[in-house]
């Protein structure tokens, strides 16, 4: 059990510290750091999703007044590592996928280097291609573990034996999308080389983790820690896209490397995000269930089939949330992979579970009607006792209230259906969860400094609100007013912090403020001098490995669709959240909210459009691929319940910037099929889906 900080900051609505700056537009993003004499670079992309780079013709570029460097794959500096082949930038001429980085321009102006980038005439020995994901493909393959380091595969009891005598069974198989992160500052890095010595690198780029991305450029480049500082007060937004380095930052490095003494800048457009930020795996979902006539599971299933990249492997843990949500003695999930001549996959918002948990959902909906039970007393009857996975207890487990509380406070009497006129309308209810995540060893620093009270970390604010929130955790660990209070963050100059993803940031860095805090106390009690410091390291990862840590929740769903047209509005959504002690309910609110509207852009509108035979995303561009905004998004609310966790941390606190989007997608595909009686298994749910079925 934690000693919990007795809260007197903590749980205040205070307003961001960084929202003025912001909305004045005078914080610093990675691109517009203002250094002298900047130069400006822009990548050259292959045209062709495999094959091999023959010739690029660059005399002419070079030539060119006002172009200070080509880099191209014949003439780029070796790299000292290239084991992460995401990494290996311009180190061999192969070809794994439309859109990999084969050269860059640096210029005096973005317009050139744009300009010179796109007219370098490129030669190719160009070979076919296989870039189309399908559950029947006979190369499918079992990865080692999947994201989180968790089993590929799991099995417990005889779910064959159990759905040949239950009686009731569903098999169904439900598909997600493929998604892209398009957070609204691009992917940008500033990066300076000094031109003495045996070479310090300065970056000041857009990420999640300014030490991580530290580590990665270290690794590539062959440096010590000592000789590169990563700089990112402020990130326009990751959801994970940001939480490791991509091509494009060790593409900046060595572009910048060509340049001694002078700054190189690069942000990605909007299209090469597509091919180059990495992005959500499409997934197929077999579901099987078995229950009796009052609904209780005695089998749950899952077998997942993904795409990956052969250029580098990333398993997306779609099944890991089928393993813990519901009690039944039999259980399988399974992981299989497509390896294809792709972009390469990895983190966005809530990894797995957001995924993992729309088949699953939709398929205790449909057995909810099956049945004739309504949906949250199926979900009620099947409350697991403990963790099915691991058999641990749980630190807290709130499912049901939150399933109750938001009931109520929804007025859900069921999947109720009614005709408005032109509109059908219908209700719809799914569970959320997400692991509360434990990053390994993060250090913190507490400084008297001028009468105030300095909090130093390396950590990383996404507009997720830690300018705001570790000087209330801070003053309360000191038994300070918060407004006493400075929070230094964002460069690698601070004690070493963990990467902000997994919805760890608070937990993690948290708690090692927390150490910091009560050793300054007790090395310089309440009368401190001006200089007195003290510092403190926690490793989060290694916590109360006795109980299962987890937040859950309800989203409820009002859909609204036109008889006559299929047009679908979902005028309410509204969520109940258990996610432990609320630092500050302000940042909460609009992560929980900012969740639930991403969860819905995905139900309605986000599809990354694949065309397998030019092997790449038809609507790279925000004009087509359609995300949900304002005038899409009617009453929305998000509440949390008051839950008392003693065993995750000092704070009491669960993460939550990832929990809001799991479970929306499935409470908007139910209450669709409550108002219109079409059942859409494979999202987004668009109209051309219902029109074919509408009454």
């Amino acid at each position: 059990m934690t000693d919990l900080l007795e809260p007197r900051a903590i749980g205040q609505d205070l307003v961001r510290r960084d929202g003025e700056l912001k909305v004045r537009g005078t914080a610093t993003y990675a691109y517009e750091t203002p250094v002298e004499h900047p130069a400006y670079a822009h990548p050259v992309q292959a045209t062709i999703a495999r094959g091999r780079v023959t010739a690029m013709d660059t005399a002419a570029a070079e030539a060119l007044d006002g172009v200070l460097a080509v880099l191209t794959p014949f003439n780029a500096e070796r790299l000292a590592s290239t084991d992460d082949a995401e990494y290996a930038v311009l180190q061999g001429q192969d070809v794994g996928f439309r859109g990999q980085l084969i050269g860059v321009v640096v210029a005096e102006t973005s317009e050139l280097a744009r300009e010179v980038a796109d007219g370098i005439a490129v030669r190719y020995d160009e070979q076919p291609h296989d870039a189309e994901l399908s559950a029947d493909r006979p190369d499918l393959y079992a990865p080692e573990q999947v994201n989180a380091g968790h089993e590929t595969d799991t099995a417990e009891g005889d779910v064959a034996a159990a759905m040949a005598a239950a009686e009731v069974t569903l098999e169904r198989t439900y598909s997600t999308a493929m998604y892209h992160n398009n957070p609204l500052e691009p992917h940008a890095t500033t990066a300076l080389w000094e031109p003495a010595g045996d070479g310090f690198l300065t970056l000041w780029d857009s990420t999640q983790g300014v030490h991580p991305d530290r580590a990665a450029v270290c690794q590539v480049f062959g440096l010590d820690q000592e000789q590169v500082r990563v700089v990112c007060p402020y990130v326009g937004g990751g959801f994970g896209s940001k939480g490791l380095p991509h091509a494009n930052v060790m593409l900046t490095a060595l572009a910048a490397r060509a340049l001694p003494g002078r700054p190189v800048k690069l942000a990605l457009t909007r299209q090469q995000m597509f091919f180059l930020a990495g992005y959500r795996t499409p997934t197929i979902q077999r579901m099987q269930l078995a229950a009796d006539s009052r609904g209780r599971l005695s089998a749950i299933a899952i077998d997942v089939v993904e795409q990956t990249s052969k250029v580098k492997e990333f398993a997306e843990q779609t099944g890991v949330p089928a393993r813990m949500m519901y009690a039944s003695p039999s259980r399988r999930s399974t992981h299989r992979l497509a390896a294809l001549d792709v972009p390469i996959p990895s983190w966005m918002r809530a990894p797995g579970e957001c995924p993992g948990m729309f088949g699953p959902e939709v398929a205790m909906d449909e057995l909810a009607e099956e049945l004739g039970i309504d949906p949250i007393e199926l979900r009620v009857r099947n409350e697991p006792e403990v963790d099915p996975e691991t058999g641990k207890p749980w630190s807290s487990r709130n499912l049901v209230r939150c399933l109750r509380e938001g009931a109520e406070r929804f007025g859900w009497s069921g999947p109720r259906a009614h005709r408005d006129g032109d509109w059908l309308v219908g209700t719809g209810v799914a569970s959320s969860v997400y692991p509360t995540m434990r990053q390994a060893t993060s250090t913190a620093n507490v400084r008297y400094e001028g009468g105030r009270y300095v909090a130093e970390i390396g950590a990383a604010d996404l507009g997720t609100g830690a300018w705001t929130i570790l000087p209330q955790i801070t003053a309360d660990a000191l038994g300070v007013d918060v407004a006493d209070v400075d929070v230094r963050i964002g460069d690698t100059r601070y004690p070493v912090a963990s990467v902000a993803g997994g919805s760890s940031g608070t937990n993690t860095w948290g708690s090692a403020l927390v150490v910091a805090a009560r050793e300054f106390r007790t090395k310089f009690g309440a009368h401190p001098r001006d200089g007195d410091e003290a510092s403190g390291d926690v490793d989060q990862a290694g916590q109360d490995d006795a109980h299962a840590p987890y937040a859950f929740g309800a989203q409820f769903v009002e859909a609204r669709v036109n008889a006559d047209t299929g047009e679908i509005r979902v005028p309410r959504l509204l969520g109940v959240f258990g996610v432990g002690r609320v630092i500050n309910p302000r940042t909460a609110r609009s992560q929980l909210i900012g969740g639930m509207t991403m969860g819905l852009s995905m139900a309605l509108h986000e599809n990354s459009a694949w065309d397998p035979r030019l092997a790449q995303v038809a609507n790279h561009d925000l004009a087509e691929y359609h995300i949900t905004v304002n005038a899409d998004v009617g009453e929305i609310e998000a509440h949390w319940i008051d839950e008392h966790d003693p065993y995750v941390n000092a704070m009491g606190s669960k993460g939550i910037g990832e929990i809001g989007i799991v479970g929306t997608a499935a409470a908007v595909v139910n209450a669709v099929h409550a108002a219109t009686g079409v059942r859409v298994r494979h999202l987004p749910v668009t109209l051309d889906k219902l029109l074919p079925a509408l009454p």
